[in-house]
């Protein structure tokens, strides 16, 4: 059984920044892409950030190009979301996923692509 456990959200004002960790139950975490999604009160589910399960490919979506920056450890299981100079429409929860991949530079961008999703971090973003 995997379980995905997000940490790290929390008020932050306009400009700032935060580090979101993802940690990821199991042995096989290096075989596992992950990624980031976020949601903000009534709106859709949208992609953020993704890791290929050796670490070496990331992907951003347009909006956060250039501020945030995703990393993996996988020695400790975690996958990280630097997020910085923060906007007021930065602000929703983010979701952790992870999926099982035999392609070591597999990313991917969707949400139908991850079978495993953790339980979410608020972020808060005061202008």
């Amino acid at each position: 059984q995997v379980q995905l456990v997000e940490s790290g959200g929390g008020l932050v004002e306009a400009g700032g920044s935060l580090r979101l960790s993802c940690a990821v139950s199991g042995r096989t975490f290096n075989w596992w892409v992950v990624g980031w999604f976020r949601q903000a009160p009534g709106k859709e589910r949208e992609f953020v950030s993704a890791v290929s399960r050796t670490g070496g490919g990331t992907r951003y979506a347009d909006a956060v190009k250039g501020r945030f920056t995703i990393s993996r450890d996988n020695a400790k299981n975690t996958v990280y979301l630097q997020v910085n100079s923060l906007k007021p429409e930065d602000a929703a929860v983010y979701y952790c996923a992870a999926s099982y991949s035999v392609d070591a530079y597999a990313i991917w961008t969707t949400s139908n692509d991850y079978e495993h999703w953790g339980q979410g971090t608020q972020v808060t973003v005061s202008s």
